[in-house]
C-alpha cells in the first residue's frame, strides 16, 4: 500500500516521549484515516481507534468515555504507553475543552497516554486548537494528493492528473468517466459540503453556497468580481455573504478565492477573488466535456493546465509552506504570486501562444521579486513545475 511522506513524520513523533498531541487535519478523502491505520500497524504500542462520525448529536460525554476506555486498557495490559486515536473530533460539541481536561489530567498523573486527533473541518479544528489547546499539540496538514504521489501510486501521466486530479479513492473509476464524475459529485463534494460545512456552521442560504461552489469550479483559475457573481447566482444576497461562503469552502479544502497581491493589506482583502479549486477533479466533475474532448480544445485545456498549477500551489499554501495570491493592475496580470518570509516569486502560465505576458515585466519592476517564472512547454513545462518544492524557488 502506498505511504505518504507524512506517515514517517507522524511515526517519529509518536515514538518520541509523550510531549504533544498530534493533530492531523485536511480535506476529506485524502487518506487521514488510512495514514493512522498504517501507523498503528507499524507500531509496537497498543492503541485504540474511535470515530465520532456516528456519535449522536449532543453526546458530550463520548470523549470522556473513550478516554477512560483507553486508560483502562492501558492498565489491564500493564502497558508502559498507549495510543488513543480519535477521528472526526470536531463533530463533538466543546471537544477542545474536554480534550484539554483529559490531557492535562494524564500529564498530572504521569499517565503515558499518547493522543492523535483527526478532523476534516479545518475551520472548526483551528478554532478549538487555538482557544483551548495552545501549547499542547502539533499539527500535520494532509493536503490533496500531488502529481508525484498519483504517478507513483497509480502510474498516471501528467494529462491524466491534470483532468482527474488527486483523489486516490476515485482512481479506479477513471476508465468510466460518467461513473467517476458521479462519484466525485455525490460521494466527495456533497459529503464535504453537507458534513463539514452545513452540519457544523450556520448557513442561511445553503443553495447559494452550493451554487457558488459550482460556479467557482467552472471558473477555476479565473478572476471574477463579486458584482459579476451576484449577476450569475440566484438569491445571491450580498458580497459579504459570498465572501463568507467562499472562506468556508476554502476551509473545507474545496475551493479558494485567491486574494490580489498588494503591499497594502486593506487593498488585498478588498479586491476581486480568483477562483481556485484545491483538486482539479472538482473542476472536471462539474465540466460537461470529457477528458478526450477537452484535450483537443486548446482554450479549454489551457484553463485545465492553469488550474492544475494553481491547485498545486493552493495545496502548498494549505500546508503553510507559502502564501498564495494573484496580481492584476489594469491590463497587466500575473497568474500567481507566492510569498515566503517576505520574499516574492511571480508565476505566469502561458497556456496558449496568444496570451499576453507583459504583466511579468511590470510586476518585476514594481515589486522586485526573487524571480519570475514563465511556465510553457519550451522553458518550464507545467508538469515539471508542479514537482518542484516551492521553498526551492526562493
Amino acid at each position: 500500500m502506498f505511504e505518504r511522506s507524512e506517515l514517517q513524520v507522524l511515526k517519529k513523533r509518536i515514538n518520541e516521549p509523550r510531549r504533544f498531541m498530534q493533530v492531523i487535519s485536511g480535506p476529506r478523502q485524502v487518506g487521514k484515516t488510512t495514514l493512522v491505520t498504517q501507523l498503528y500497524n507499524q507500531l509496537a504500542i497498543s492503541s485504540l481507534y474511535e470515530s465520532a462520525d456516528a456519535v449522536p448529536v449532543g453526546n458530550n460525554l463520548w470523549i470522556d468515555q473513550v478516554w477512560d476506555t483507553a486508560r483502562l486498557r492501558m492498565r489491564s495490559e500493564k502497558a508502559l504507553e498507549f495510543l488513543l486515536i480519535i477521528d472526526e473530533i470536531q463533530k463533538i460539541p466543546n471537544w477542545s475543552e474536554t480534550v484539554k481536561k483529559n490531557w492535562d489530567q494524564d500529564s498530572l498523573d504521569k499517565t503515558n497516554l499518547k493522543v492523535i486527533l483527526l478532523g476534516s473541518s479545518r475551520l472548526l479544528l483551528q478554532h478549538g486548537l487555538t482557544e483551548s489547546l495552545a501549547g499542547r499539540f502539533e499539527n500535520i496538514i494532509l493536503a490533496h494528493w500531488s502529481f508525484n504521489e498519483m504517478r507513483e501510486a497509480f502510474g498516471w501521466d501528467p494529462d491524466t492528473f491534470a483532468w482527474f486530479g488527486g483523489y486516490p479513492g476515485a482512481a479506479g473509476l477513471i476508465n468510466d468517466e460518467p461513473r467517476w464524475k458521479k462519484y466525485i459529485r455525490d460521494s466527495l463534494i456533497e459529503t464535504s459540503i453537507s458534513k463539514d460545512i452545513l452540519m457544523l456552521t450556520r448557513i442561511d442560504k445553503p443553495e447559494l453556497l452550493k451554487n457558488l461552489f459550482e460556479l467557482g469550479c467552472l471558473f477555476s483559475g479565473q478572476v471574477l468580481s463579486y458584482t459579476k457573481m451576484l449577476g450569475q447566482l440566484q438569491d445571491a444576497g450580498n458580497t459579504t455573504t459570498l465572501s463568507h461562503y467562499l472562506r468556508l469552502l476554502g476551509a473545507a479544502g474545496l475551493l479558494s478565492g485567491l486574494e490580489k497581491y498588494s503591499t497594502s493589506p486593506l487593498r488585498t482583502r478588498s479586491g476581486s477573488p480568483k477562483f481556485q479549486v484545491y483538486n482539479n477533479a472538482l473542476l472536471s466533475s462539474m465540466n460537461s466535456g470529457s477528458f478526450s474532448d477537452s484535450g483537443k480544445n486548446p482554450e479549454v485545456w489551457g484553463r485545465v493546465i492553469e488550474s492544475a498549477v494553481g491547485s498545486y500551489l493552493a495545496n502548498e499554501s494549505l500546508k503553510g509552506n507559502i502564501n498564495l495570491y494573484y496580481w492584476r493592475e489594469r491590463n497587466d496580470e500575473v497568474d500567481f504570486v507566492i510569498e515566503r518570509h517576505g520574499k516574492l516569486v511571480g508565476i505566469e502560465v502561458k497556456s496558449n501562444v496568444l496570451k499576453n505576458i507583459h504583466g511579468m515585466t511590470t510586476f518585476q519592476k514594481r515589486f522586485n521579486p526573487v524571480r519570475t517564472i514563465l511556465i510553457d512547454e519550451r522553458r518550464m513545462p507545467w508538469h515539471e513545475f508542479i514537482r518542484i518544492n516551492p521553498a526551492d524557488l526562493f
